[in-house]
């Protein structure tokens, strides 16, 4: 974790993107590929939308209801997630994976995600900042 991102950095960082997600909305045209999301814990219920060309994220968004933490990280997700190739992306989510079970991971490739780098504390929250997340995966994987 970079030096200058304090917890109270994270916490304004997290709060900004759930306060103000550029990312929340219906997809503008198609060719989006979809997948819905719930949890039983949460009151999540999200709707994430990706847009490959030519194996790359071109856009992505999302829609519905969700908390604090699964909104902001799913709206930094897109933001990442934009313009890279799908193995970049895999492998991004891949290590967000890891940084949320407190395994080794590439904390490069997260850039701002970082910020969710204590959620792993918080294990009822694990399945908040990764359900978008999840859902990108599962797009990801089955545009082959």
């Amino acid at each position: 974790m970079p030096i200058s991102l304090d917890n109270n950095m994270m916490r304004q960082i997290i709060m900004d993107h759930y306060s103000n997600p550029i990312n929340k909305h219906q997809p503008k045209d198609d060719g989006f590929a979809k997948v819905h999301m719930h949890s039983d814990n949460c009151i999540d219920d999200l709707d994430i939308f990706l847009k490959v060309n030519n194996d790359v994220v071109v856009d992505a968004c999302f829609d519905g209801v969700a908390c604090t933490i699964s909104t902001a990280s799913t709206d930094i997700m897109c933001d990442l997630l934009k313009g890279k190739t799908k193995n970049e992306a895999l492998y991004m989510i891949e290590q967000y994976h890891h940084m949320m079970h407190e395994e080794n991971f590439d904390a490069d490739v997260l850039e701002e995600a970082i910020v969710f780098i204590n959620t792993s504390k918080q294990a009822a929250r694990i399945r908040c900042a990764t359900i978008g997340w999840n859902a990108a995966d599962n797009i990801l994987k089955e545009k082959k």
